[in-house]
């Protein structure tokens, strides 16, 4: 075995060495992608919803299915969720934003919204990628409702038990 083989590693600066050839970075850098009007696009998805959202600069306006997000998402704690990925990337009312969501309830169609909205931010600003991953908002949500059962009333539960 040679010396290099060896030699055991001292500290992180030295595994950064022997991973990353000499002369090359550890990442490239990521590239905006905007379209030719200057909008992000991305997909979102929760449950059965899947939204389309194009982001771009301006006063923070949200528009899902041509209405404003007041009316068509009625409850407070539903706007609130799809202003989160702004919040948290301090782009507060710097947005806005135009969605099309089919598909699911109301709540899996917030959901779904806030995705596309995390996922279009990271197209536009690539910098905020790392502040949107760890707050969770990039994680596609897994949970989809469970298929009925032959010979059960729904998913789990069984019909009413009757000794005679």
């Amino acid at each position: 075995m040679s010396e290099q083989q060896t030699r055991t590693l001292a500290d992180l600066k030295d595994l950064v060495q022997v991973a990353t050839p000499a002369g090359e970075e550890a990442q490239p850098a990521r590239e905006p992608k905007r379209d030719a009007l200057g909008r992000a696009y991305a997909t979102g998805r929760r449950k059965d919803a899947v939204a389309r959202v194009w982001i771009k600069p301006g006063k923070g306006q949200i528009e899902i299915n041509g209405k404003p997000a007041a009316k068509y998402f009625a409850r407070p704690v539903l706007r609130m969720l799809i202003t989160q990925p702004f919040l948290v990337a301090d782009r507060y009312q710097q947005f806005d934003v135009m969605a099309t969501v089919k598909g699911g309830g109301l709540s899996g169609q917030a959901g779904a919204v806030r995705h596309g909205i995390s996922r279009a931010l990271t197209n536009y600003e690539p910098e905020l990628r790392a502040i949107l991953k760890k707050a969770g908002f990039l994680t596609r949500d897994p949970r989809v409702v469970e298929r009925k059962k032959y010979g059960r009333a729904k998913a789990r539960r069984s019909f009413q038990f009757s000794k005679r």
